[in-house]
């Protein structure tokens, strides 16, 4: 290493003639820092900076730049850079200066003279598109203002104003005419259309931008927004809530950026605008006035944007404030009953939505003092309703605990706890109103799931759910008394000896399940609480059969697990996953099993339904009933009521449905492929790997650019290279394998995110792995790969062994490993014929080897062998020399004749093997061939 500035400039510039931008910018900057002269600092800049521009780095080379001429105003070639470099930053005055002031210090020189022309066109075509769309914009307005203008003219130029601002140029036109003053008229509007494109308008305005989201938010205000998504209009309040989502990622996205939305003001924080927007979101929570849809809306986002995205950040402050401003304003929905008058009104979705939300918020929760605030702020409120006169207070604190039990189950059996609530549960459960019979057995059941209270439960609530379920006069409150019995009933999970019901009876009450499902005269809460029956009943093999039997209740359940309702979401799953048997068994130990037979312990038992053969007629079954077409509109919700729990049933149940082959087609045509795709980054590590899997098994048999259309197909590198892990099992790793051996074929830029992803070192391990099929698959896979120059590159660098794998693999016992090897040493012996001359440094048995794949009975082994010794010929003379003095002349002789059992493209090459030897002049012609026969020992 030079220690001095000049050496090491001298070896940047020459660097530079290299084409090594990245060496040559090490070489500049290690000199400035030694260099002490002015005017040899500037010319190292003006060199770094031509480098930069050859980086793309454009924003560096003008920095750069601009020092050099800060030393020498006079340095044309550094005033070129500079134009250069504002050029492609889009700054097209300051560049046209540079370029001016270049063509007059240079007069004749041609790249100033087209450079300064280029830039006068491009000027001069940014200012014609600024008059007009300024007038365009104007004119849009003033259409959508005026009430009297026709419909389809209105339709068009709320269309056009969508679209202007998606562009950053357009939304800046909204904003220089007052755009924001004009969409707040709008937002007023009796015509849905109307307030819907304004929404949609100010979606555009604030994707990514966080000057524009902070501008709105102050000048609209929260209060509008707000009021528009409390709408009853179910369309405009999810355009609404989009928006609001919209809003927050550009808020808090621009906090975690170095240069805050596009522009390069440094902006001030955001954080009075975000809580701006949360407490307006809190105060939703308790109003009479704003929709069911609206506060469902408004919960989702407070799901989405208070808690930490992921437990590494320490900041929690945003939840720690919610819970101070707002928990009791989201316990008022908890503890609404919506039969009765008094709360703000709710959908079917609120009260689960509202458990998620709890959750979430207990969940990012740092330590004790903090969960101990949030446990007395429940209590309290609790509290206060349960000791008010009368039984609407009663009722309003039982059903905030249900929803607590549902979400935080510790808070809520804390709150379960309090002096005199479980009495009140109880005698509740025996009222002759309904209303208050259901919230009271709903409490039950929520609490008979949690372990603390579920042998408290069991004993006393066992007999009054049977009593309930006897004798109740009324459906609703039977099929929740029958959910409590499943699910105490159900301790045994899917051990068959364990079931502590009566024999036959599970299936009787399967059965009133089915009934009660296909019920269309009960409400649909009360349907959903029948599939919540089946996902624990169907633990029994039994129920499973006659499940999958019954279409009608399998149609009914998928037309509930597409409905408005999203609570039924994980019921649904739950039931599938059972149904499928795509659970997790833990498989007993066999000494284990003797060891307890011999000391009269329990034994697991599987059932005989849950045989293989049963699994896959019921698989058929489902996919005939549609369940495909279920699961995709599953995946769609955006709802919290789709968990991670949910997506984990969900993709367990997808890899079960394309375990046969001849199944996937109906997948992927009924949309299960591209509902995938989320399910394999959003969800529990284990969902994300079933999900990664059933992608795999879909793209090895079919062609993944149908199943896969678009740049959806780039989608499925990351999910099938996260199935190289050594958490995988080694069938996941081989049909990973597979899959992207497929999809590397396709095209140079699915292999570029195949190597951007990080998967060739981790191909590159598996062509170790002591199991054959993977180490073949993973030779597959990088035979596909080398058609990349990256790849060839690795193998190009000295002081490895790949090649040499390569050739060892090609003499190797096993068909599809050799056919791998060879082929990819065919196509690198071609695209790299420097590697030609490194193979017989490799092994001594290279040439052995070589010589078998020409003999050899498989004509696709022939065939590779016959290619790679025309490219070793091509690529050196010493090589052909070497070649031909081995038996490879007699073989290849004997290939080049042709005739029986040798394909014609095999003995073409043979002969042009043949023909370079001649060329060489390391044979005589025919003679020569002769010659080579009359020597055989």
């Amino acid at each position: 290493p030079n220690e001095d500035s000049t050496a090491l400039k001298e070896e940047g510039n020459s660097l530079f003639k290299a084409g090594d931008m990245h060496g040559a910018v090490c070489c500049y900057t290690k000199a400035l820092k030694l260099s002490d002269s002015k005017a040899e600092s500037a010319v190292l800049y003006r060199n770094r900076s031509a480098c930069y521009l050859k980086q793309e780095e454009y924003s560096k080379a003008e920095a750069d730049a601009s020092k050099a001429l800060d030393t020498d105003p006079g340095d044309v070639k550094a005033r070129f850079r500079r134009a250069q470099a504002f050029q492609k930053l889009c700054r097209l005055d300051q560049a046209f200066l540079d370029a001016q002031r270049c063509a007059q210090l240079e007069p004749k020189n041609k790249a100033f003279q087209d450079l300064l022309r280029q830039l006068g066109a491009q000027i001069q075509q940014k200012s014609v598109q600024l008059n007009s769309t300024d007038a365009r914009v104007q004119q849009m307005f003033s259409l959508l203002l005026d009430a009297s203008a026709k419909d389809s003219d209105r339709q068009k130029a709320a269309q056009n104003l969508v679209v202007l601002s998606r562009e950053d140029a357009g939304a800046e036109q909204i904003f220089r005419n007052d755009g924001v003053k004009l969409i707040q008229k709008l937002l007023q509007s009796k015509q849905e259309d109307v307030v819907l494109s304004a929404l949609r308008t100010l979606v555009g305005l604030c994707t990514g931008h966080q000057s524009r989201t902070m501008a709105i938010v102050n000048e609209l205000g929260m209060e509008q927004l707000c009021a528009v998504m409390g709408s009853v209009a179910s369309a405009v309040s999810l355009a609404a809530c989009h928006l609001l989502q919209v809003m927050f990622e550009a808020l808090t996205e621009g906090m975690k950026k170095e240069i805050r939305g596009k522009d390069e003001a440094i902006l001030p924080e955001p954080s009075k605008e975000l809580r701006s927007m949360l407490r307006h979101l809190l105060e939703i929570m308790p109003a009479s006035k704003v929709s069911g849809l609206g506060r469902d809306s408004a919960i989702n986002l407070l799901v989405k944007q208070v808690p930490r995205k992921s437990l590494k950040n320490p900041d929690n402050s945003l939840t720690l404030w919610v819970i101070d401003q707002g928990l009791k304003k989201i316990l008022e929905v908890a503890g609404t009953v919506p039969e009765l008058s008094e709360g703000p009104p709710l959908t079917d979705n609120s009260h689960m939505s509202c458990s998620v939300l709890l959750s979430k918020l207990y969940d990012d929760l740092k330590c004790d003092t903090e969960r101990e605030t949030f446990n007395k702020l429940c209590e309290e409120y609790v509290q206060q309703h349960f000791s008010r006169h009368g039984i609407t207070g009663k009722l309003r604190a039982i059903q905030t605990v249900s929803v607590l039990l549902q979400g935080p189950s510790d808070v809520g059996n804390r709150t379960l706890e309090m002096s005199g609530m479980m009495d009140a549960v109880i005698s509740l459960c025996a009222s002759e109103d309904v209303t208050h019979q259901q919230v009271a057995v709903e409490t039950l059941i929520h609490a008979a799931g949690k372990a603390k209270r579920a042998s408290f439960i069991t004993a006393n609530g066992v007999a009054l759910l049977k009593d309930l379920y006897k004798k109740s006069e009324n459906d609703r409150i039977r099929v929740r008394a029958l959910v409590g019995l499943c699910k105490l009933g159900s301790a045994g999970g899917t051990d068959f000896s364990m079931k502590q019901f009566a024999e036959g009876s599970t299936l009787k009450l399967a059965k009133q399940c089915r009934k009660w499902l296909c019920n269309e005269s009960l409400p649909p809460t009360s349907r959903r609480w029948s599939v919540e029956g089946l996902a624990y009943l169907t633990f029994d093999a039994d129920v499973k059969e006659d499940l999958v039997e019954d279409k009608n209740a399998l149609v009914a359940m998928f037309e509930l697990a597409k409905s408005e309702d999203k609570t039924v979401l994980f019921a649904v799953g739950s039931t599938l996953v059972n149904c499928t048997n795509s659970y997790d068994v833990e498989k007993p130990d066999p000494q284990m099993v003797e060891l307890a037979k011999y000391a009269k312990q329990h034994v697991p038992e599987e059932h005989p339904k849950d045989a293989p053969s049963y699994v896959e007629k019921r698989l058929m079954k489902l996919l005939e009933a549609g369940v495909v077409s279920a699961l995709v509109c599953m995946v769609k919700q955006e709802s919290p009521a789709l968990t991670d729990a949910c997506r984990d049933c969900i993709a367990r149940v997808f890899l079960a449905l394309v375990e046969r082959q001849e199944d996937r087609g109906t997948v992927v045509a009924q949309g299960g492929g591209k509902a995938l795709i989320p399910l394999a980054s959003d969800n529990t590590d284990g969902g994300k790997i079933k999900a990664a899997q059933a992608l795999a098994k879909i793209t090895i048999t079919s062609n993944p650019e149908i199943a896969f259309p678009g740049e959806r197909i780039y989608e499925m590198v990351r999910p099938l290279v996260s199935l190289l892990s050594l958490e995988c099992t080694l069938l996941q790793n081989f049909e990973a394998l597979m899959a992207l051996t497929n999809l590397a074929g396709i095209s140079e830029r699915l292999r570029q995110k195949i190597i951007k992803e990080k998967a060739v070192p981790k191909i590159e391990g598996y062509m170790f792995e002591e199991h054959d099929l993977v180490r073949a698959s993973a030779t597959e896979c990088m035979c596909n790969l080398v058609l990349s120059t990256e790849v060839q590159e690795l193998y190009l660098a000295t002081g490895n062994d790949r090649l040499k794998l390569l050739v060892l693999y090609s003499g190797e016992e096993d068909e599809r490993l050799r056919k791998a090897a060879a082929g990819t040493l065919a196509m690198l012996t071609a695209e790299q014929p420097e590697l030609c001359t490194r193979i017989p440094g490799t092994t001594t048995h290279w040439l052995e080897i070589i010589q078998s794949l020409l003999l050899c009975e498989i004509s696709d082994l022939r065939h590779r062998g016959v290619v790679i010794v025309q490219n070793m010929m091509q690529a050196e003379k010493s090589l052909a020399e070497t070649l031909m003095e081995s038996e490879a002349l007699e073989i290849l002789s004997v290939l080049a004749k042709g005739g029986e059992g040798t394909p014609e493209p095999v003995s073409k090459i043979a002969q042009n093997c043949l023909d370079k030897a001649v060329e060489y002049n390391i044979i005589m012609n025919r003679e020569g061939r002769e010659k080579g026969k009359g020597t055989e020992p």
